[in-house]
């Protein structure tokens, strides 16, 4: 048994919380792409609407014949699944290691019920990685400093061979490591407060279940 066989147990459990929904978010990664590959095989799919955040989750949805809507829809959807990097004590959480912060901040505020899927290894006392924050290029300068300034961090994320990573919304992100963070909530307000700060990789919002995905081949989950 082994941690992917985890995750395909818990995206098979997953799809039983779609019973009733007309309009679904899809997040980012790996574990919701085992997600999307389980929605293929509900009775009604046929029924149900299914929002994006990124192109590599919209490919898996058109190979899994699923509907998709565009962003009129947003307002109306009912839940969303997506994955984190990191899961604080007190279920704080931070995104954006795929790129797709921005859309997936849009949806997961949206929607009426949130769902997280993650490996049990992102699930920490308190965060000890970088928090992806999404800028127009024009800021890149200002921002840079003004994070800096802030005891922040940040590094320009970049390509393999060099070349700045581009968001989907072409935009860029800087990477920012900060020392501690005792009030997540009030850094992510901060942070967006800054001009040129499109979105942060901070989520705070309490999801209202989550999957862990253990290296044994199980999986729990966590209720709210």
């Amino acid at each position: 048994m082994s941690l992917q066989d985890a995750v395909q147990k818990l995206a098979k459990d997953a799809v039983k919380r779609v019973k009733g929904a007309k309009v679904v978010g899809l997040g980012s990664g790996s574990t919701v792409a085992h997600i999307v590959r389980e929605m293929a095989k509900l009775p009604d799919k046929e029924s149900i609407e299914f929002i994006p955040t990124s192109l590599q989750i919209k490919l898996e949805a058109e190979k899994s014949a699923l509907r998709l809507a565009d962003g009129s829809r947003i307002p109306d959807i009912d839940i969303v699944f997506d994955g984190a990097d990191q899961i604080d004590s007190k279920f704080n959480m931070i995104k954006g290691g795929g790129g797709a912060l921005l859309r997936e901040k849009i949806l997961i505020s949206s929607a009426k019920k949130v769902v997280i899927v993650a490996e049990a290894s992102k699930f920490v006392q308190s965060f000890n990685r970088s928090v992806p924050i999404e800028i127009h290029p024009i800021a890149r300068t200002a921002v840079y400093k003004k994070l800096t300034e802030l005891g922040g961090g940040p590094a320009l994320r970049t390509l393999d061979k060099g070349y700045p990573f581009v968001t989907e919304n072409g935009n860029i992100i800087l990477d920012t490591i900060f020392p501690s963070m005792p009030d997540p909530k009030k850094k992510e307000i901060e942070l967006k407060n800054i001009a040129g700060v499109l979105e942060v990789g901070l989520f705070t919002r309490r999801a209202d279940l989550y999957y862990r995905a253990k290296s044994d081949g199980t999986f729990d989950t966590i209720t709210f």
